[in-house]
């Protein structure tokens, strides 16, 4: 199982990194050990002084798939989620400027969190979903993959291109305005269309 994730999916985010808007989509991926385990809480890790929380909507991979052309694309999931896809600002900010890759930043062991899988017929259109993110119960994200530069089922057939997908594979479809930096005592829920999707307490 793999851990796929897209970059600067939202022209907001993009603007307030002050980053470069893409052509086509910005790939990444995450080991499985970046998974935070069911009911554990997120620990800082000490290599770090500014980790950032980034909310996403994730789709889970049900079936094996190569080149999958777009108009085939929602065949190959049926669960919708959200989660975070926490990274570690200062080492990515670090290693970009020496033009390193920056899995250290974003793959760190329990920077994946994953919460409730929910069936993809409970919703009306995914391109059209509301999400955010509540930090200590303020609202510091708030989005709607109508806002997504390349929606759930162009990403599948773009990143198939190059990876197979596989029975499992998590896609991470990208992160609206508003990271900001997770302190100690802070506490996380992500919200999907109204429902509670996870709750993280960071230490």
């Amino acid at each position: 199982m793999k851990l796929i994730c897209i970059g600067r999916n939202y022209a907001a985010h993009i603007e307030e990194l002050q980053n470069e808007r893409p052509k086509e989509p910005v790939v990444f991926i995450k080991p499985d050990s970046a998974i935070l385990p069911k009911e554990q809480d997120f620990y800082i890790p000490e290599f770090s002084n500014n980790v950032h929380y980034e909310v996403e909507v994730l789709v889970k991979i049900k079936k094996v798939g190569k080149h999958i052309a777009k108009q085939f694309a929602h065949t190959y999931y049926d669960e919708i989620g959200l989660g975070i896809d926490f990274t570690a600002r200062d080492l990515q900010a670090d290693l970009k400027a020496k033009g390193l890759p920056w899995e250290k930043a974003k793959g760190f062991d329990g920077a994946a969190v994953i919460g409730k899988w929910m069936p993809k017929n409970m919703y009306e259109n995914v391109d059209r979903m509301g999400f955010s993110l509540l930090r200590n119960g303020e609202n510091v994200q708030k989005s709607n993959t109508s806002l997504m530069l390349w929606k759930i089922d162009e990403l599948i057939a773009y990143v198939s291109t190059y990876f197979m997908l596989k029975k499992g594979d998590i896609l991470f479809t990208g992160t609206p305005a508003g990271v900001g930096k997770v302190s100690p005592n802070d506490y996380l829920s992500g919200i999907l269309e109204g429902e509670t999707m996870f709750e993280i307490n960071v230490r």
